[in-house]
């Protein structure tokens, strides 16, 4: 691995150095917003030429895929903590979208999952397994009791995907309920929450 520039500082590994360009490029997209940020910004602003750039990434959106995803993890954490005490399914369910419609419009990195809408998770890709996948994945991490509400495993995946389907549209067309945390709440609870408020005993049978 080529250890040319680098401010000086060398990275110590491939996997410092692809880490040392995300950061860079997470502050050239604070600088010049993510439609101006270009690989040649992000060679610059750690002194090394665009061909080591190139050595770990072959694209900017490669890079900037990566910030999001990074800030997306991050994002998750923040929303679990803020979950934490909440059992019951259909009131997680819901204050979960209500925490990331108001949440991710005012978080850089995650933002940033609106602006390359065509290719990440609230955008065209939404509905990949991949996507919904990682999505049944953050639901486990929910403080319910998942298999006591009657909602098997597998049944996690379609709630994933119901959710980033209607998440997606609340992000990327922000009607007056968005906008509004009352009226979201409100129409959350009468059009998603029944659907996780059922017993086990009074959910339909499985064919």
């Amino acid at each position: 691995m080529g250890h040319h520039g680098w401010g000086g500082r060398p990275p110590a590994s491939d996997a410092e150095a692809r880490q040392r360009i995300i950061d860079a490029t997470a502050r050239c997209i604070d600088r010049h917003g993510v439609t101006k940020t270009t690989l040649s910004d992000v060679a610059g602003e750690l002194g090394v030429t665009r061909q080591t750039v190139y050595r770990h990434f072959g694209r900017i959106s490669d890079i900037i895929g990566e910030v999001a995803a990074q800030g997306a993890k991050s994002f998750v954490d923040l929303m679990i903590a803020h979950l934490q005490e909440i059992t019951d399914p259909a009131e997680a369910v819901v204050e979960g979208m209500i925490f990331c419609v108001r949440t991710i419009p005012a978080e850089p990195r995650v933002s940033l999952l609106l602006q390359l809408a065509d290719t990440t998770a609230f955008g065209r890709s939404a509905t990949t397994r991949d996507t919904i996948a990682y999505g049944a994945k953050m639901l486990q991490r929910f403080p319910v009791d998942w298999a006591a509400a009657g909602i098997a495993e597998d049944d996690l995946n379609s709630l994933a995907e119901i959710i980033m389907r209607l998440l997606t549209s609340l992000l990327q067309h922000p009607g007056e309920a968005a906008q509004d945390e009352t009226r979201l709440r409100t129409f959350l609870n009468r059009w998603l929450a029944p659907a996780l408020s059922r017993t086990p005993a009074s959910a339909p049978p499985r064919s």
